[in-house]
Parts: C-alpha cells; sequence; structure tokens
C-alpha cells in the first residue's frame, strides 16, 4: 500500500466511477482497478461494490476513505510545511464554497492568488453550504466560504463579506415596473425556492421568521438547486424568487431580469470563512484565508459569529 493508491481510491469514490476515477488520474479503467484490488488485499477485504453502474464503498471502505482522507491532507500539510521552512509558498489546498461564492467570489481570488504563488495547486469544490461545512467538519476540505452560520460546535465561523438578497422577477412580469412590493404580497404569487441546504434558503428563511412569516405559506411551484436555475426559470415565467445581488448583477444590468425592493423585510446577509475549530491550519491554508481576508476586506462584525 502506498499514498498513491489511498489517492486513487479517494476519486473512486468521490467520483463513484472507475473511470472517472482514471481520468482524473490519467490513468486507464483496468489500472484503476488493479490498484483497487491491491489495496483489497493488503487489508483482505472488499473495499469496493459496483452497485447501479456506480463504484459504492463497503462498511469497511467507509473506514478506509476516512483515513485516507487524513492521511492524504497531512501528506499535502507536510509538503506546505516544508516548502515554507524554505520560504516558498507550495503544495495542494482543497477549499469549498456554497454556489455563491463558489461561482461568483472564489474563482477571482484563487486566481489572484495563484498568480502570486504559482506552485500552489488550489481544488475548489462547488455544493450546497450544509454539504461544505459537513466536508470541513470532516476534513475532506480545510478552509470554506459559505452564506449561513452552522451550530456545529466544531466549526469556526468568521464573517468576511456582506451579500444582498434581492427579489427577482422576469421583464414581462405584471411587476417589473415597479421599484418595491409590499411583504404581505409576496405569498400569493408563485414563487421559487432553492434547495434545501442552501445558504440563500436559510438566510431568506431566517429574515421572514423575524417578520412572522415562513415559506410554507407561500405559493411554492418550484425548488431549484442552483441559482443559474432559478434565474432560468423566472425567464421563462415560471415564478419570482429572492436571489443574491451578487448572482444576477449582469442580468439586471442587461435588462433580462428585474430587481425590486421588499418593503419591510430586511435582505441582507453575510458569507463565513468556515474551517474546522480544533485542527491546525495548514502553512499553505492560513496563507490562503490571510490572503482571502485582505481581498474581501473586512468590516464591522455583525453580532454572535463563531
Amino acid at each position: 500500500m502506498d499514498i498513491w493508491q489511498l489517492h486513487i481510491y479517494r476519486k473512486v469514490i468521490e467520483l463513484k466511477s472507475f473511470s472517472k476515477a482514471g481520468e482524473a488520474v490519467h490513468l486507464s479503467q483496468p489500472t484503476v482497478s488493479s490498484h483497487i484490488k491491491d489495496l483489497e488485499a493488503h487489508f483482505g477485504c472488499r473495499l469496493v461494490d459496483r452497485l447501479a453502474r456506480e463504484a459504492v464503498p463497503t462498511a469497511a471502505g467507509r473506514l478506509l476513505y476516512q483515513y485516507a482522507i487524513r492521511l492524504l491532507s497531512l501528506k499535502d500539510e507536510m509538503e506546505s510545511a516544508l516548502a515554507e521552512f524554505q520560504g516558498r509558498v507550495k503544495g495542494t489546498l482543497r477549499i469549498g464554497g456554497s454556489t455563491i461564492p463558489g461561482i461568483h467570489i472564489l474563482p477571482e481570488v484563487v486566481g489572484k492568488f495563484n498568480r502570486q504563488h504559482p506552485e500552489v495547486i488550489i481544488s475548489l469544490t462547488i455544493k450546497s453550504t450544509e454539504k461544505i461545512i459537513q466536508e470541513v467538519a470532516d476534513g475532506s476540505l480545510e478552509l470554506g466560504l459559505v452564506g449561513a452560520m452552522t451550530e456545529q460546535r466544531q466549526i469556526r465561523q468568521d464573517w468576511v463579506l456582506e451579500d444582498q438578497l434581492q427579489l427577482v422577477v422576469a421583464p414581462s412580469h405584471r411587476w417589473s415596473r415597479r421599484k418595491r412590493v409590499r411583504l404581505h404580497e409576496l405569498p400569493r404569487e408563485p414563487f421559487i425556492l432553492r434547495e434545501s441546504g442552501s445558504g440563500t434558503l436559510q438566510s431568506l428563511e431566517e429574515n421572514l421568521n423575524a417578520e412572522g412569516l415562513q415559506t410554507a405559506s407561500f405559493k411554492v411551484v418550484a425548488k431549484m438547486g442552483s441559482t443559474q436555475a432559478v434565474c432560468q426559470a423566472i425567464k421563462h415565467g415560471v415564478g419570482v424568487s429572492i436571489v443574491s445581488k451578487l448572482a444576477v448583477s449582469d442580468e439586471i444590468s442587461s435588462g433580462t431580469l428585474r430587481a425590486l425592493e421588499i418593503e419591510g423585510l430586511n435582505l441582507k446577509r453575510h458569507f463565513y470563512l468556515t474551517r474546522h475549530r480544533h485542527r491546525t491550519l495548514s502553512p499553505l491554508g492560513r496563507a490562503f484565508s490571510d490572503f482571502l481576508i485582505r481581498e474581501l476586506g473586512k468590516g464591522a462584525r455583525p453580532p454572535a459569529p463563531s
């Protein structure tokens, strides 16, 4: 058994496919299968089952996957620490972002960081806020940038940027010429929600609850897994929605969507730099964290950060 085999195994489990793992590590599928068989021979048990065209870990495989994550993270930390000792910033950093920061914030920050530190490889995962927080908690990711806070005690979150949610409608919608709507008008309108686990949805529900409303009282006609899908649905007349200003700035500027204020509803929310409270950041993770905070800029901290 060696580190390279664990890297291949991790790819198989995360991509749920021998062939996709092979593409990711530039090996043929038979070679990937051979490495997995070597691991199974080493541990004396089956690690992966093929179910419905997917590679699924067995109970032993799930246990190995958790240790593989820890060992591979320690390897990255070792390389980063030795590079820092020699006065260089080098290594692989695994970070994550929920949909809005993952698409509209982190790629630019990563690009600027890479231009300053060309020996660094940053792996960016984009998932829901809930999933990014969980992957930071289990060690799959070192850092995350998400749009909502968590109650998980092992997670530390620091506010780094403010965002504004806004009501968005199609140009053909009867509200499109208005500048604002009243809060009590929303429940009667066909409404599109983000999926469960979304930071946008969590922020919306918290702000509505503060005004005595719930999304359960809305006329929900669809739930979408991404802001892009929500925007396309709005354009095609499915309904209206409340989305991040960052995500629709181009559409608002071009006139393909219209943004309105909602009287009596606070639609501000924040993005949080998320890390494990009890794990020391690698030198590379610390360098990127400091860089991100400088790039985004920190204003006054809102109440009750963890």
